[in-house]
């Protein structure tokens, strides 16, 4: 049995999870040592009771050929945790899934995602608010990130789709098994718009245990939670919990004092999330995330904005964060993080070119007719 085999054989059993597998690891070496240990001394490792231990026992060899066939069968791709296009913002979780189930692609774009989670009982303004964030996020480079639930979660993969960007639904199911059933043409869409993500196996059921654990990816590979409506004890608040555990962000759109929607996000406000009333109060959040990305964006020839003929890649980037405000260096510094020397000769360049002046100070702004 091969490293791969046997560690979705550990995903098919219940109750194992990256923390109790690190234990085994610890233990037994390898995957394969952990399938072939008895149980006695399976029970013997921290965290691993008799029910686990049987479990793990009497895994069929069969059930991994057919998970493995299903997957392969269906053009679902099976990510470890040392594989390359494993995401890098779950790596750094407390618990990261053993393995993850993708339909669609992961690019490295992905990275600079972030969550929009909500109320499946949304109101009007909070689908139309949903929507709306998601296209303004995707047009200024980010993926959209939710858990393509009835209400909020699908309004913002749908803004997202609309806006033509990409969007990265995290299911609490198997890709197989697409739940909401009424969301498989979005699953679809959302595939083709960037991925479809799961860490239970193909087929496995949409329980209730298993929606926490999806709320723990959600805010894992993303940077920063929006939670849009929200009533008491919801699943979004959940995901804002972790958000914090993580080292996210959490922002809130404000809502009417006398909506039930509205209990989760007011009440987070006044915990300490940033109140959101516009895109330029989460971009502002993510200055040099944002630039960085709009630089790999144009280098994969993605650009957001129309390009100028005759600057290079560095001088437009600079051109782009530089507005009719002036700006000082240390202000692009600190929105692009890139040396000061090479900002240094790229302003200079852009002067030259006309592109824009110098002021008392050192401050730079576009000239006008520049564009």
């Amino acid at each position: 049995m091969t490293e791969i085999e046997a560690l979705v054989g550990l995903n098919l059993v219940m109750d194992i999870g990256s923390i109790r597998l690190k234990r085994l690891l610890e233990a037994f070496g390898t995957p394969q040592n952990i399938l072939s240990a008895s149980r006695d001394k399976l029970m013997g490792v921290d965290g691993i009771g008799e029910i686990i231990a049987s479990r793990i026992v009497s895994l069929d060899k069969k059930a991994i050929d057919r998970e493995l066939s299903l997957a392969r069968k269906n053009n679902v791709r099976i990510l470890f945790w040392n594989d390359l296009d494993y995401p890098r913002n779950l790596k750094f979780i407390y618990d990261p899934p053993i393995v993850i189930y993708l339909k669609g692609q992961l690019l490295p774009r992905d990275n600079l995602g972030l969550a929009i989670v909500g109320s499946r009982r949304a109101s009007f303004y909070g689908l139309s608010c949903a929507e709306k964030f998601s296209g303004d996020l995707v047009a200024n480079g980010f993926t959209v990130i939710s858990g393509m639930a009835r209400g909020i979660d699908t309004a913002a993969h749908k803004g997202a789709i609309k806006a033509r960007g990409r969007t990265i639904a995290v299911i609490g199911s198997g890709i197989l098994n697409i739940y909401p059933q009424e969301n498989q043409k979005l699953a679809e869409q959302i595939a083709s718009n960037g991925a479809v993500v799961s860490e239970f196996p193909v087929e496995a059921q949409p329980l209730k245990q298993n929606f926490p654990r999806r709320n723990r990816l959600i805010s894992g590979l993303s940077l920063g939670v929006l939670v849009v409506e929200a009533c008491r004890n919801s699943g979004a608040l959940i995901t804002s919990h972790f958000a914090l555990e993580q080292g996210r962000e959490v922002f809130a759109i404000p809502g009417k004092v006398d909506s039930v929607s509205s209990f989760g996000t007011n009440s987070l406000i006044q915990q300490g999330a940033k109140l959101v009333s516009g895109i330029e109060d989460i971009l502002e959040e993510f200055p040099f995330f944002a630039v960085q990305n709009h630089r790999e964006s144009l280098e994969e020839g993605k650009r957001s904005l129309s390009p100028q003929q005759g600057l290079s890649c560095t001088e437009e980037l600079l051109y782009n964060i530089i507005s009719t405000q002036a700006s000082s260096v240390d202000e692009v510094v600190q929105k692009t993080g890139l040396a000061i020397g090479e900002i240094s000769l790229n302003l200079l360049s852009l002067q030259l070119k006309k592109k824009i002046r110098v002021l008392a100070g050192k401050l730079f702004e576009r000239v006008k007719n520049g564009r």
